[in-house]
């Protein structure tokens, strides 16, 4: 198979991503979690006003139905709330129970394949963010073309 340059980069950016994102698999199944559990956990715990599933969706570039659905074993787990907005009755807010709390603060102590990026150098991390900020607003344009609406529409 005959690649180009970019074709390379593009191969070595999914291979990383795909080893890296099984290490934290791992690291975080030791626990008790999953990347996406964990995910909705730092989400909700980092944020000092009401969270929706909504927010939720876009903060973590999800379809909604799948924060829905997740949230919703999430809470039969025991480590998130949904409740009912007392002022919007239509939205919910999602919130950590004490077992979320501690989930979370199993998964913050967990931080070897996060701190992964403490074999660069301060100019090679910088550049590399750089790169990756550049490399996920290309990718949110191209999925606002690819995608139908309203899936089109700025999710993310």
């Amino acid at each position: 198979m005959d690649m180009n340059e970019n074709e390379i980069a593009w191969a070595e950016m999914a291979a990383t991503s795909t080893i890296l994102r099984r290490a934290w698999e791992t690291e975080l199944g030791q626990i008790g979690l999953t990347v996406p559990q964990a995910l909705v956990l730092t989400m909700v715990a980092s944020t000092t006003e009401p969270i929706t599933p909504m927010k939720l969706s876009k903060l973590l570039h999800r379809e909604p139905h799948t924060i829905s659905a997740l949230l919703t074993r999430m809470e039969a787990q025991g480590l998130v709330k949904k409740e009912r907005n007392l002022e919007r009755g239509n939205w919910v807010r999602v919130t950590l129970t004490k077992k979320g709390k501690e989930a979370h603060e199993r998964q913050v102590g967990a931080r070897r394949v996060r701190n992964v990026t403490e074999c660069l150098s301060k100019q090679e991390l910088d550049t590399l963010n750089k790169m990756n900020r550049k490399l996920r607003a290309k990718g949110i344009e191209m999925l606002r073309e690819m995608l139908p609406s309203p899936y089109g529409e700025p999710l993310w």
